[in-house]
């Protein structure tokens, strides 16, 4: 919908919480409100901190997944439907542009295993965008020609996927959708290295590493080990209750890796992280 106040901006509906009311029963009376419909389901997807100049605001953000009625915009706004991929060509308020970018995000993502051979790797790539998955990191510890990664690339845009890279030596200039860095790389990183236009993830293993993600504004967090897993087994795995403390005092999406499969998608969404993601189990 349009902004009342600032016409030339675009935001999501919503509102303020009024005293002695609920999140879900202030979110119904908003949309009621604003568009005219009545909530059968919603879930809560996530719950972050924005900071203004004089105020910060506590934010929580949900997906209505059934309702009744016609939108319409009762209070005299105009309304549109919105595929998420063409957001960003809509002037957003700059609330809105963190919370777009977050729900842009898919609840898994796909990371290659470091060895094996390029043409069966190229398979297993295509098996995982055929079955749905949007986000493919490409992972290794050496260095990889750029024409593989065109080739790769060019695969993920065929599913409207994206690419991200987790390699030695990064230019940040390489045919992608995004970077990751590991924790080691992370810490050298005094601001962010890429543009905002690309993707930028970054793994973290305790909440000190989380929050300078946050402070060089990366826009999401691998938080591992959860649970064991084969591919590190001298880590100590953190657990589901610091992983939940993580989650809950980070402003970044976190994805949970270690011994997560999609079978461990609703514990994770249970706990407000963003999903989980893997090699072996997703």
């Amino acid at each position: 919908r349009k902004n009342q106040f600032m016409p030339d901006y675009w935001e999501l509906p919503g509102g303020k919480i009024e005293t002695e009311e609920g999140e879900e029963d202030a979110l119904a009376r908003e949309l009621q409100e604003e568009l005219g419909i009545n909530t059968i389901r919603t879930r809560l997807k996530h719950v972050m901190t924005h900071r203004y100049k004089d105020k910060t605001v506590n934010l929580s953000i949900y997906s209505v997944e059934s309702y009744k009625g016609k939108v319409t915009g009762k209070e005299g706004q105009d309304v549109r439907w919105c595929n998420l991929r063409d957001l960003s060509n809509y002037k957003l308020l700059p609330t809105m542009s963190v919370i777009i970018n977050r729900i842009c995000l898919p609840e898994y993502y796909w990371i290659t295993p470091d060895k094996g051979n390029s043409k069966l790797l190229l398979e297993k790539c295509q098996n995982h965008l055929s079955t749905g998955t949007k986000i493919l990191q490409l992972r290794s510890k050496d260095f990889i020609e750029q024409s593989y990664i065109e080739i790769i690339h060019r695969l993920c845009q065929s599913y409207e996927a994206r690419l991200i890279l987790n390699v030695p030596n990064k230019t940040f200039k390489e045919p992608c959708d995004g970077w990751h860095l590991t924790s080691d790389e992370l810490l050298n990183y005094k601001k962010r290295p890429c543009t905002n236009n690309k993707l930028l993830g970054a793994s973290a293993h305790n909440m000190k590493e989380a929050k300078y993600a946050e402070a060089i504004s990366v826009d999401y967090i691998s938080l591992a080990p959860i649970e064991e897993t084969p591919s590190h087994p001298n880590a100590v795995p953190l657990g589901w209750v610091v992983a939940k403390d993580i989650v809950s005092k980070s402003n970044l999406p976190v994805y949970l890796l270690g011994g997560m499969g999609k079978d461990s998608l609703d514990r994770a969404l249970n706990i407000n992280a963003q999903g989980v993601a893997g090699i072996s189990r997703i």
